[in-house]
């Protein structure tokens, strides 16, 4: 066995390809997760922190967590909120998985990832097409959840043919994008699939909006295949029916649906920031404070709301944190998103960087898309390699 292969470099290649697969099954996440920070730790993650903290993106993320910590202080104790919260920690999975990648690792990650997703991949449309179930029921993925992950790897895959220098790669790069798209519009993730698409159109902006009449056929050409798609998805026809009979009820004051619970989620959310806007109402409060404004709020017009949906989130990123933290909290989320871009323009891939952080702005508008466990970890892995790739390229 050639050196570098030793006992403990085996077992880190180990962590990191089982993290890569071992994510997306809920009952081995913990599992893989400990075995990473395992062989963080012996490979000398510790000693190294003080490079891997001069990170702006890990700055960002450890302000956040410290700044949730700190929220409890006027907030809920862990032992009596709902810690929905504690989701945002799980961005620190980032740290040791991103210590840990280096030039002989790296083709590891990048299998065992690519495996991992073309296997979900090919589970969820088999529970599409042939079972006729959303998500993927084995592995406890919702709709939701599923549908992300189609947005993710479609985006991702438009800016890898941004980036290729092969016109042939790009034409067959852009045909995964669009099958990607069309298994999406088989899941009922509306707002998800819209983030994709206006992702999408974005991207295909930046790319060609010196030549606008190459982008307007660009354009056009998305939108025709996207209505083509939309008037074949049985799924997505009953989606827009669903939106019908939601404004229908909404004309009856009646929230008690999907576009109004949202609606009605946004606006309690809206004015508990407006009660503590600096600091928000602490951590862990958020879902309790929305159960408890209801019964008077408005003459108790959203009062039944629980009895629809148990309450969770506010379905915005910003308005859950806001909730959570005040201002202090959509600043440092703020500082995110911009560290999470300049991660990939300081790897010279700012084409990626502004693709995926658009998606996430955008799916994060309704829905707490930053604390989606599986695609949050999905996106952190494809920025730790990016990070990477662009040192191993120099």
């Amino acid at each position: 066995m050639p050196s570098s292969l030793t006992g403990y470099e085996l077992f880190i290649r180990f962590a990191l390809l089982l993290i890569c697969v071992g994510f997306w099954y809920n009952p081995l996440s913990p599992v893989s997760f400990t075995v990473l920070v395992l062989a963080w730790l012996i490979d000398g993650g510790l000693r190294r922190f003080h490079q891997t903290i001069q990170e702006p993106f890990v700055q960002a993320m450890l302000l956040l967590c410290v700044c949730l910590l700190l929220g409890l202080l006027w907030g809920e104790i862990p032992e009596n909120g709902r810690i929905k919260w504690i989701k945002y920690f799980m961005l620190l999975i980032f740290i040791p998985f991103y210590s840990l990648l280096n030039k002989e690792r790296l083709p590891w990650v990048v299998g065992g990832l690519v495996t991992g997703y073309l296997g979900v991949l090919a589970l969820g449309i088999y529970q599409s097409l042939v079972m006729g179930e959303q998500g993927i029921p084995l592995l406890g993925m919702s709709y939701l959840s599923f549908s992300a992950t189609l947005g993710i790897g479609a985006v991702v895959v438009v800016c890898l043919a941004d980036l290729s220098q092969s016109s042939k790669l790009r034409i067959v790069l852009w045909l995964v994008a669009l099958a990607l798209i069309w298994a999406q519009f088989h899941q009922n993730g509306r707002i998800l699939l819209f983030a994709t698409l206006a992702t999408v159109l974005l991207l295909a902006f930046l790319r060609y909006k010196s030549q606008f009449a190459k982008f307007l056929g660009i354009a056009i050409s998305v939108l025709m295949i996207t209505a083509i798609f939309a008037y074949s998805s049985p799924v997505f026809q009953n989606r827009l029916a669903q939106v019908k009979n939601d404004i229908e009820l909404l004309q009856q004051d009646n929230f008690s649906s999907s576009l109004g619970y949202r609606l009605a989620m946004w606006d309690v959310g809206l004015h508990g920031i407006a009660e503590h806007p600096f600091l928000g109402h602490g951590t862990g409060v958020p879902e309790s404070y929305f159960e408890r404004t209801i019964l008077t709020y408005k003459n108790g017009v959203y009062k039944d709301l629980p009895e629809f949906q148990h309450t969770s989130h506010y379905h915005n990123d910003w308005i859950e944190i806001g909730m959570h933290i005040g201002m202090l909290g959509i600043s440092v989320l703020m500082f995110l998103f911009w560290s999470w871009y300049q991660a990939f323009k300081t790897g010279q891939l700012s084409v990626l960087g502004i693709g995926l952080v658009s998606y996430i702005f955008l799916a994060g508008l309704t829905d707490t898309f930053i604390i989606f466990s599986r695609t949050q970890i999905l996106l952190l892995m494809i920025t730790a390699i990016a990070m990477h790739w662009h040192k191993q390229m120099r």
